[in-house]
C-alpha cells in the first residue's frame, strides 16, 4: 500500500453521515474554495454538466428548507448547505455550449468537434423528457460522491439529505422556470462533540460479498 493511500482510507473510515453539527465551527473560505473545486471537477457523461449547486447561505432561507427537510437539524446547524440540483431537459442550446467550451478548453476548432456533438445529440435525442431528467440526476450524485470524499479527506464532516421534499426546495429556492430541479442536499461542517453517531461502528457486508471478481 502506498503512502497516499492510508490517509484516503482513514479518512473514509473516519466519515459517516454527520447527525448532529457543531453550529459555532464554521468551515473556513480556503478550504470551502477547494471543496467548491471538487464539485467544478466532477466528472459527467459526456462532460456535459447537467447540473447547479446551489450554496445555500442566507440563514432565512435555510430556516425555510428545515420544514420540508423533515425538520432535520442539520439543515440549519451546519456550517455549509449545499442543494445539488439537475438539468430538468437538455437542448440544443446547451450542447452547443458545451462545445464551445470544450472547443476554447482544448484549442480545438468546432468544427473538429462536430462528430463528438453528433454522438452526444444522438444519445439523448430518444430520450423523453423524464428519462432525460432521470438520466441527469444520475449525474448529480457522481458530483455528491466527490464532494463527500473530498470532504473527508480535508477532515470536513457531511451528510447527504434525501429526507427532503424536493418540489418544496424547488419551491423555496425559486426554481419553478429556472430549468433546474432538486435532486439532493448535503450538509457540511463539523460534528458536535456530542453526536453519539460519530463513534459508532461502520456496518458493511464482506468484501466477497460485495466484490466479485470475474
Amino acid at each position: 500500500m502506498t503512502s497516499f493511500q492510508t490517509p484516503l482510507l482513514d479518512a473514509l473510515q473516519w466519515r459517516y453521515a454527520t447527525k448532529k453539527f457543531d453550529p459555532a465551527r464554521g468551515i473556513s473560505e480556503e478550504t470551502w474554495e477547494i471543496l467548491e473545486q471538487s464539485l467544478l471537477l466532477t466528472p459527467s457523461s459526456f462532460g456535459l454538466q447537467p447540473w447547479q449547486f446551489l450554496v445555500v447561505e442566507n440563514p432565512e432561507t435555510r430556516a425555510a428548507l428545515r420544514p420540508v427537510s423533515w425538520d432535520q437539524p442539520q439543515i440549519t446547524e451546519a456550517s455549509h448547505l449545499v442543494v445539488f440540483t439537475a438539468r430538468t431537459d437538455l437542448g440544443e442550446n446547451d450542447l452547443n455550449e458545451w462545445i464551445a467550451c470544450l472547443s476554447k478548453a482544448q484549442s480545438t476548432p468546432p468544427d473538429a468537434l462536430q462528430p463528438l456533438k453528433s454522438v452526444i445529440a444522438g444519445f439523448i435525442g430518444p430520450m423523453s423528457p423524464e428519462a432525460l431528467h432521470a438520466w441527469n440526476v444520475r449525474q448529480v450524485y457522481i458530483a455528491l460522491g466527490q464532494f463527500m470524499a473530498s470532504a473527508a479527506v480535508l477532515g470536513i464532516d457531511t451528510c447527504p439529505l434525501e429526507g427532503i421534499d424536493t418540489s418544496g426546495y424547488d419551491q423555496v429556492l425559486g426554481l419553478g422556470s429556472t430549468g433546474f430541479a432538486t435532486a439532493v442536499a448535503c450538509a457540511a461542517g463539523y460534528r458536535a462533540d456530542n453526536d453519539k453517531y460519530a463513534t459508532l461502528p461502520k456496518a458493511r457486508f464482506s468484501k466477497s460479498r460485495l466484490i466479485r471478481k470475474i
